[in-house]
């Protein structure tokens, strides 16, 4: 057994002591149903901030951007500016949901919008919805880190035993300790995910000579026509190497599978709605329960502000896109090599659709010199991926025993009975998804797929509970469902299910499944709420919005303001993430012209997304400070039901609810 073996056993098991420890003592100090769904509504800000940074972007930042990086280059890096979108989701989404939380007593949003639409098909939809996301996501994040030990350990321990073997460990500390036992360990993987992306970007450039032997490689690179997606033959301002530009604002292919888009996938409008793929995170069911679950709303500007969108956005934009960007000089692209402008075969050819193993093979890199080094990376790589799966198999426990056994099965559920079920429901998707992973991995990754498009179409039905009165229940119901069917009928898994019969591929006209989704479902929602409006109905709603008006409203002392800050968000949407960052192909140098024609010594289009995310930060600084989209409320909010003891807790009766108040849950400071 190498040392690279031996450091890794020994870093595991103090990492798994850790995990049960804090799944312990949070279990044996969460005695209620409240306790163990949401912290008592009493999590700390400190816990909140790295909890939710971590399993927001634990899942896909460590292993899958810096190979996606590698594969597509700086056309696709530009998703480093998801650490804009997801905490700009949060801004709109998050404070007014826990404000009817703290005022309501949900628990889950399923009962917050059973409760508002009066509609219990839209809490079955919703937990749908928190089921996909956590079965086929959590598959793909357990069948990654069982591979990640298997290359880390050279095949001494095989994929499918490390998985099951990291599963039971996970499961252990899910169940016993909740969503507060979830939180502390959150603390240790957020310090280590952000150690390990910095620390493999620094290894990255150790190996390719410094930054500026990297980027004076990448002008030599960008001068030729290699590359997976060839050059952009004129769309995008010219003819330029796919690796460093976007190609042109949109292509209208039939989509992947039938027609591949000239110069690579990556257009301006592709990367705007891939974004809005992204800003599905903040709308799943998992993070409107770690809101619930805060103490108050003030956590939520400092996690979504310096947490996500200055730390996560520049360890991303920089750190994570040297990983990919080095490799092509490290061996890991077989073109680039046999073309000469390798400076060290340090990774192996990862062509050919390999791109998941860049980290691992990083990490292996050092192993001979450094073991205890590689050890611990991979260990920063696991707890990455184990974080967003710990929160996912929570939520789903938590929704299934709310939201199906507490409403249907056992109305009278005491608090002990609601735990027992919510552990048993964690056993049981946890349980699925390593089934989905060991046996069934072309199903797994097709529904895993779906998991964040899907989520984004919750969108206009939660903007309906905590903006948009007029929008209805029919809207939200026939909105959700069409652009549910439009998702899938636009990925993979449509073409699946048709046998191939549709005529357009995967992301038709370079336009991601979300983007698809949200169009349907708005013209579908819109259409269907102006033909279903009533007045009892309506007057019903309008109630949560004055209460949410006079509790949660956005700072309007000055109205121009507000309109100039989402001025700012389209603006920013537009440039930043959208088609005018074709603008971003050649503005600071275009990328064949060479080094010394580079104003900032690097690709253009990275100096751009660069440039895009400062203001990115400035503008979610903005909406969450400076109009108080993510501060706490200056009035008290007065409880109108308890979370578990009011008979009426979580049905949907919400007219029930206004009735005297019977205490106060969160005085204002």
């Amino acid at each position: 057994m190498s040392d690279k073996i031996v450091w890794l056993f020994i870093f595991l098991t103090l990492y798994w002591g850790y995990c049960i420890f804090w799944g312990a003592r949070c279990g044996f100090r969460s005695p209620s149903a409240s306790d163990y769904f949401v912290a008592g509504r009493r999590l700390p800000v400190w816990l909140f901030v790295m909890a939710v940074t971590t399993a927001a972007f634990g899942g896909w930042s460590f292993t899958g951007h810096p190979g996606l990086v590698l594969r597509d280059g700086f056309s696709y890096a530009f998703a480093a500016i998801g650490a804009i979108a997801i905490p700009l989701s949060g801004v709109v989404l998050l404070k007014r949901q826990w404000a009817l939380s703290k005022r309501f007593g949900y628990m889950t949003p399923g009962e917050m919008l059973a409760d508002y639409y009066g509609s219990e098909a839209i809490r079955l939809i919703v937990l749908a919805i928190a089921l996909l996301f956590a079965i086929p996501f959590t598959g793909v994040l357990l069948g990654g880190s069982g591979f990640l030990i298997s290359v880390v350990t050279d095949g001494y321990v095989s994929r499918d035993m490390a998985m099951w073997g990291l599963t039971l460990v996970l499961v252990i500390y899910v169940t016993a300790g909740g969503i507060v036992g979830i939180a502390n360990v959150a603390v240790l993987q957020g310090i280590l995910m952000a150690m390990g992306m910095i620390v493999l970007g620094l290894i990255a450039l150790d190996h390719v000579g410094g930054f500026e032997v990297l980027n004076r490689k990448l002008a030599d690179l960008a001068a030729t026509r290699i590359g997976d997606w060839g050059t952009t033959r004129g769309l995008g301002g010219g003819d330029y190497n796919g690796l460093f530009a976007l190609s042109g604002v949109a292509q209208w292919t039939a989509g992947l599978g039938k027609e591949a888009p000239a110069g690579g996938l990556w257009t301006g409008v592709m990367c705007l709605s891939f974004l809005f793929a992204l800003l599905g995170v903040m709308a799943a069911p998992t993070f409107s329960i770690w809101a619930f679950s805060s103490e108050s709303p003030r956590p939520f500007a400092a996690q979504q502000v310096w947490a996500s969108a200055a730390a996560v956005g520049a360890i991303l934009l920089i750190f994570s896109a040297i990983q990919g960007a080095g490799a092509l000089f490290l061996g890991a692209n077989k073109a680039v090599t046999e073309a000469g402008l390798a400076v060290a075969q340090v990774l192996p050819d990862l062509s050919g659709g390999r791109q998941a193993a860049l980290v691992p093979y990083y990490i292996n890199s050092v192993a001979e010199a450094l073991p205890w080094l590689a050890a611990l990376l991979a260990v920063c790589g696991l707890v990455a991926m184990q974080a967003t799966g710990a929160v996912h198999l929570a939520a789903s426990g938590t929704m299934l025993s709310r939201d199906m056994y507490r409403r249907f099965l056992k109305p009278g559920a005491t608090h002990g009975g609601q735990k027992l079920f919510a552990r048993i429901a964690i056993l049981v998707v946890a349980g699925l998804a390593l089934a989905l992973a060991t046996y069934d991995r072309v199903t797994l990754i097709e529904l895993g797929a779906l998991a964040l498009p899907i989520a984004f179409q919750l969108w206009p039905t939660l903007l309906g509970a905590i903006w948009f009165p007029w929008i209805t229940r029919q809207g939200a119901l026939y909105g959700l469902g069409a652009g549910v069917l439009a998702v899938i009928l636009t990925e993979s898994i449509g073409q699946t299910l048709t046998g191939g019969t549709l005529p357009w591929g995967r992301w038709p006209w370079t336009i991601h499944s979300a983007g698809w989704g949200i169009f349907f479902n708005l013209l579908v929602c819109v259409a269907a709420s102006a033909m279903s409006q009533e007045h009892g109905a309506r007057e019903h709603r309008q109630k949560f919005h004055d209460f949410l008006q006079d509790h949660a409203a956005p700072r309007s002392e000055r109205r121009g303001v507000r309109t100039f800050a989402w001025i700012l968000v389209v603006v920013w949407l537009f440039f930043g993430a959208g088609p005018g960052g074709v603008v971003g192909n050649f503005l600071f140098g275009a990328p064949g012209a060479g080094y010394d024609a580079w104003d900032f010594a690097m690709p253009s289009l990275w100096a751009w997304r660069i440039l895009w995310w400062g203001g990115g930060v400035f503008l979610v600084w903005f909406l969450a400070y400076g109009l108080e989209m993510s501060t706490a409320p200056k009035k008290p909010i007065v409880s109108l039901s308890e979370d578990i003891h009011g008979a009426t807790a979580g049905r949907s009766t919400a007219p029930s609810r206004f009735k005297t108040a019977r205490q106060v849950e969160y005085p204002s400071r």
